[in-house]
């Protein structure tokens, strides 16, 4: 049975802890276990794997964000079944367990310069629209929570489906990817642009309509040569 097969991960997330810093940044991990490797980092949980049983990925949530880890799993029950999104096995006292993807998340792909073709963007509106079509809210998409699996895309952290209104931030990405990404296709982007450009989108007031503006700086700044 699978559930048999990946509560066996227990043992060792119990030995690791997991520590929220703020809204926009990344949590802390402190624990050591020579089974488990991590291979992503958000800002309410940490992701691993299991070294023995590396098909399955393990969500470990901080304390403060456990309500988030209530509403993936409620989430993910909902969406059961779908190909844009991981495969719900089930879920611990501070973890969900799902399957581990393999791709490049639309940040890395960015970061190596390997090109993000339009279906993957094609295929997160359909998810989004299959999201909507179920009662929820497709909402926090943004570039590391999407992933680029053999030319298609597939949405990871569902966590926030449950939540009203909507923070554009896919949106705003369809957007670049549209006016701004054709200059920067296939091109290795520095991590210290990426992080500039990601803080500044987040001092952004969207209401403000200087997503333009904005844009257009970027464009300067890889035009300059």
């Amino acid at each position: 049975m699978n559930e048999e097969r990946w509560r066996q991960a227990e043992t060792a997330l119990d030995c690791m802890e997991v520590f929220k810093n703020g809204e926009n940044d990344p949590v802390t991990i402190e624990g050591e276990s020579d089974d488990l490797q991590c291979i992503g980092v958000g800002t309410d949980a940490a992701v691993f794997v299991f070294e023995p049983m590396p098909t399955f990925a393990y969500k470990l949530y901080a304390a403060e964000a456990l309500p988030k880890k209530q509403a993936e799993i409620e989430v993910y029950r909902v969406l059961a079944g779908s190909p844009y999104f991981p495969v719900f096995y089930g879920a611990g006292e501070r973890y969900v367990a799902i399957s581990r993807e393999s791709g490049l998340t639309l940040y890395d792909c960015l970061l190596y310069g390997v090109p993000v073709p339009r279906q993957a963007i094609e295929d997160v509106e359909a998810a989004r629209a299959f999201v909507r079509e179920k009662g929820l809210n497709p909402r926090d998409i943004h570039l590391k929570n999407v992933l680029l699996q053999d030319g298609r895309g597939k949405v990871l952290d569902v966590s926030e489906y449950v939540k009203d209104g909507n923070d554009k931030r896919w949106e705003h990405l369809v957007w670049a990817y549209d006016n701004v990404y054709p200059l920067l296709e296939g091109k290795k982007l520095p991590l210290w642009v990426l992080e500039a450009v990601k803080n500044g989108y987040y001092r952004l007031d969207p209401a403000n309509g200087n997503l333009q503006d904005f844009a257009e700086r970027i464009k300067r700044l890889f035009l300059r040569k």
